[in-house]
C-alpha cells in the first residue's frame, strides 16, 4: 500500500513536471527540485546513460551495475505523469498560440525575464568584468543571430527535430532553464506541440530519439562544465538567455522582424508582468522548500 502511494506521488509530481515542460520560461527542473526528485533523476539519467555506454564498450554483463543504480521506483512513475502531463499542456496550448500570438509572447517574455535570476544567483560573488563581457557577448551574438534571415530551422524536414530536441534535453541538468524555450528560439516549439496533439508518431519519434542522444552526447558534457568551469559557463548561459529575449519580444511580422508596439500596449505589459510574477514566485518557493525540509528524493 505504501509503495503504491508512493508511485501515485511520483506520477502527481512527474505531471506537475511535464506541465512545467510545455510551458516556455518555466523550468521541469525547478518544478523537480520544489518536489524534490531531481537529484533522483539526475541520477538515474547518468546511470541510463552508462547502462548505454557500458553494453556497447563491454558487452550486455557490463550493464548490470548501472542498470541497478537506477531508482526505477521513481523513475517510471514520474516518466508516466511527465507524458500525461505533456499531452495535456500541448492540448490546452496549441490554440492559444495560434489565437493570440502576441499575448502569449509576451507572457513568455515575462517568464523568461524572470528566470534569468537563476544563472545570475547560482554565478553569485564570482561575477567579474571578464564574466559580464563574456555574458553581454553571448547575448549581442545571439540577438543578432536570431535576427539573420532563415535563423529559425525549418519545421517540414525531420532532419532538424532531432538537434532540437538534443538541445532542448540540455535544459533538465540546470534549473532555470526551459527546454520548451530553447525549442521556441529555434522555431521548433508550436510545430512539436502540433505533433503531440496530432500524434505524429514519426516527428515524435526523431524527437525522442533526438531527446536521447542529447542525455548521452550532451548532459553529461555540461554536467563536466558545470562542475569544472561553473561560472563561465553559467554566464554564457545568461548572456544566451538574454539574447533569446529577441524570439519573445510581442509584435513581430511574419519574418519574425521586430516591430513596434501596437494595440492594447496595456494588456500586453499586464501579461508580461503576470509571468515575471508568476517565476518570482516559484524560484521563491523552490528556495523556501530547500531550507526547510530535506529532499524527498
Amino acid at each position: 500500500m505504501t509503495s503504491l502511494v508512493g508511485a501515485v506521488l511520483n506520477a502527481v509530481r512527474g505531471f506537475l513536471i511535464g506541465l512545467a515542460e510545455i510551458v516556455p520560461g518555466v523550468s521541469g527542473g525547478t518544478i523537480a527540485l520544489i518536489v524534490g526528485v531531481y537529484q533522483t533523476l539526475i541520477r538515474s539519467a547518468s546511470s541510463l546513460v552508462q547502462v548505454v555506454l557500458s553494453g556497447v564498450r563491454r558487452g550486455p554483463s557490463a550493464m548490470t551495475g548501472p542498470w541497478r543504480q537506477v531508482s526505477w521506483s521513481v523513475v517510471i512513475p514520474v516518466a508516466v505523469g511527465m507524458v500525461a502531463g505533456i499531452f495535456l499542456g500541448a492540448w490546452l496550448l496549441e490554440p492559444v498560440l495560434e489565437d493570440y500570438p502576441v499575448l502569449t509572447r509576451a507572457v513568455f517574455a515575462g517568464l523568461i525575464l524572470a528566470s534569468l535570476w537563476v544563472p545570475l544567483r547560482m554565478v553569485g560573488s564570482a561575477w567579474s568584468p571578464g564574466l559580464v563581457l563574456g555574458a553581454l557577448a553571448s547575448a549581442s551574438l545571439t540577438f543578432v543571430a536570431l535576427g539573420l534571415p532563415g535563423a529559425t530551422l525549418s519545421s517540414d524536414s525531420l532532419v532538424w527535430v532531432a538537434p532540437a530536441a538534443a538541445l532542448a534535453v540540455c535544459a533538465l541538468v540546470l534549473p532555470g532553464v526551459s527546454g520548451s524555450y530553447l525549442l521556441l528560439t529555434l522555431g521548433m516549439y508550436q510545430p512539436t506541440l502540433s505533433a503531440v496533439n496530432e500524434l505524429d508518431f514519426a516527428y515524435l519519434g526523431v524527437f525522442i530519439l533526438g531527446a536521447l542522444l542529447g542525455l548521452g552526447l550532451f548532459v553529461k558534457a555540461l554536467q563536466w562544465l558545470l562542475a569544472h568551469y561553473a561560472a563561465i559557463t553559467l554566464s554564457i548561459m545568461t548572456g544566451l538567455m538574454l539574447g533569446s529575449l529577441r524570439a519573445l519580444w510581442p509584435w513581430q511580422g511574419d519574418s519574425r522582424e521586430l516591430l513596434a508596439p501596437s494595440g492594447d500596449v496595456a494588456l500586453v505589459a499586464a501579461l508580461g508582468a503576470a509571468g515575471f510574477t508568476a517565476v518570482v514566485l516559484m524560484i521563491l518557493a523552490q528556495g523556501a522548500l530547500t531550507r526547510s525540509r530535506p529532499r524527498a528524493d
